[in-house]
């Protein structure tokens, strides 16, 4: 039976060098991952009796099984590539057949939708009317391709730091007078079509113990724009220099006198949180607004948690979608069907979805890629070691030829 083993042999190291052949082939693919061959022996079924003394009749593949072990990240210029750090795939429809992948590299199609290379959907979250992802069954993703309408400015917050050591202003208040108010700090708000307008702030002591005036101007005009300036209301501390009044959410309220054609006066809700009165020199330390302008789209990106993020030309950012990862309790039971995709199987078992970071899931990193796992030096040791034992299963079938060879001349 020396051929048949042999034979076998031969196949068996065929195979693997074929496997070899297929990860060096695939050492430089994206998302690709290594595979192994394993081998089993073979034996012929025999009665009990020939305990120890039985002679095997060769070798076969066993199995060819895919190791999903981590690949190291690159970065790349596309803010839409993807790299998993951890377990999971990306879940992936074509016309309602899902797969699954590790290779991250998408882009948007003609009509927002992301996709890889062979147009599969990268499917995910949603987001609902508020904002806030919508989580349930994953969807195709399809990012939006316009831009974000304005906001109207509703509240402002100021910390700032009044001079305690400052004193009485003995003249009037006016906005040309610098000696009628202690300090004065301004803020960019928006009307209702993102038109940016200018409110300045001033803020002046009074006869009262720790109290203070503040009075406002709109675009250099000061409030109300009929009538002598009047204080848009006080603020006042407590002996200890801590801000007593007025406390959020209450504030002040400030009318601006937005033009009709812009939406008209509109009241935004002016807050100081954290102001303090001490005996440093006035100084202002954060401003903060609601409103915006237009903005067009700019760009996107994505947050270790698979967040889709579009960032706009106005500074702002929405969140319009979220990657779905899948795991699978055993992934060496995912089939192999090309273009760095996998199929499940009854082996496998079903999938459980949800979002990056979440369970045993690995995180999502965008504007980079997760590299082949296989290691080129490995590969090429193995093809060594493969090629010596198929010469060496070619060297049991020469010798088993000429012992027959022997027998024949006799």
């Amino acid at each position: 039976m020396g051929f048949q083993q042999g034979v076998s042999g031969l196949n068996a190291a065929s195979r693997n060098l074929d496997v070899i052949g297929n990860n060096i082939a695939n050492a430089n693919t994206v998302g690709a991952k290594l595979s192994r061959a394993e081998f089993a022996d073979v034996y012929a079924s025999a009665s009990s009796n020939l305990g120890s003394n039985a002679v095997g009749i060769g070798v076969r593949v066993d199995a060819v099984t895919q190791q999903f072990t981590q690949g190291n990240l690159r970065t790349t210029e596309n803010p839409l590539d993807m790299a998993i750090n951890g377990r999971g795939f990306f879940r992936m429809s074509n016309n309602g057949d899902v797969t699954f992948t590790r290779a991250g590299q998408f882009q948007l199609d003609q009509t927002g939708f992301v996709v890889n290379s062979q147009g599969a959907r990268l499917t995910g979250f949603g987001v609902d009317a508020t904002g806030q992802i919508a989580t349930g069954v994953p969807t195709d993703i399809q990012l939006p391709t316009g831009g974000v309408a304005p906001q109207v400015t509703s509240t402002a917050d100021l910390t700032l730091n009044l001079d305690a050591a400052s004193t009485v202003p003995l003249s009037a208040f006016a906005i040309t007078d610098a000696s009628s108010y202690t300090g004065a700090t301004s803020l960019a708000v928006f009307d209702g079509q993102g038109n940016e307008q200018a409110v300045s702030l001033y803020f002046r002591r009074t006869a009262t113990d720790n109290e203070w005036e503040v009075f406002a101007a709109f675009n250099g005009q000061t409030l109300p724009l009929a009538g002598a300036p009047a204080p848009v209301g006080n603020v006042t501390f407590s002996p200890q220099g801590t801000l007593v009044s007025p406390a959020a959410p209450a504030g002040l309220t400030l009318n601006l006198p937005f033009s009709a054609a812009s939406g008209g006066p509109s009241n935004v809700a002016l807050n100081f949180p954290g102001t303090t009165q001490f005996g440093s020199p006035f100084g202002v330390t954060q401003v903060a607004q609601n409103g915006f302008a237009a903005g067009r789209l700019s760009g996107f990106s994505i947050t270790p948690d698979g967040a889709i993020q579009a960032r706009f030309s106005n500074g702002q950012t929405q969140v319009r979608g979220q990657v779905a990862l899948a795991d699978f309790r055993n992934p060496q039971g995912l089939v192999p069907i090309g273009n760095n995709q996998w199929a499940q199987t009854l082996a496998s078992g079903q999938p459980s979805v949800s979002a990056p970071g979440s369970g045993n899931l690995g995180v999502v990193q965008g504007g980079a890629l997760e590299e082949s796992n296989v290691e080129l030096t490995q590969q090429l040791v193995d093809m060594i070691t493969a090629q010596r034992s198929y010469q060496a299963n070619a060297q049991t079938i020469q010798a088993q030829d000429q012992i027959m060879q022997t027998l024949v001349n006799l």
